[in-house]
């Protein structure tokens, strides 16, 4: 498919699931490699990452607004981690910080385009 011939939110689709399974990516190698914080179990902050991918990947319209609500949570912990930690940790801090605003503007954006797609082609 030709990038004019795209339907409208793709890009944005596709920058939100590449952004989640980055996001999902970096939680897991951070508490279990790059800089552990103890036994691994902080790995499980990871795990409601994975909710919101089978919508993601299905284009679900209600998937893509609550995710906006939910990146919020790692959001915080990125900014509090980086304002906290030293080191490795805080330059992983900065990136999750930047994968959850790449998250919320992709969603954000693509719920504005489908809304006004469909306001469109209903009138």
């Amino acid at each position: 498919m030709s990038e004019a011939s795209a339907p409208p939110g793709s890009w944005t689709r596709a920058a939100a699931i590449a952004s989640l399974g980055a996001l999902i990516a970096l939680g897991l190698a951070w508490e279990l490699w790059l800089a552990p914080t103890g036994n691994g179990t902080l790995a499980i902050k990871v795990l409601p990452l994975l909710l919101p991918l089978p919508g993601l990947i299905r284009n679900r319209l209600y998937t893509f607004r609550w995710v906006t609500l939910m990146v919020w949570l790692y959001f915080i912990e990125g900014i509090v981690r980086a304002a906290g930690d030293r080191g490795i940790a805080a330059g992983l801090a900065c990136l999750e910080v930047v994968l959850c605003l790449v998250l919320f503007s992709a969603c954000a954006v693509h719920v504005r385009g489908r809304l006004s797609a469909e306001r469109r082609a209903a009138a």
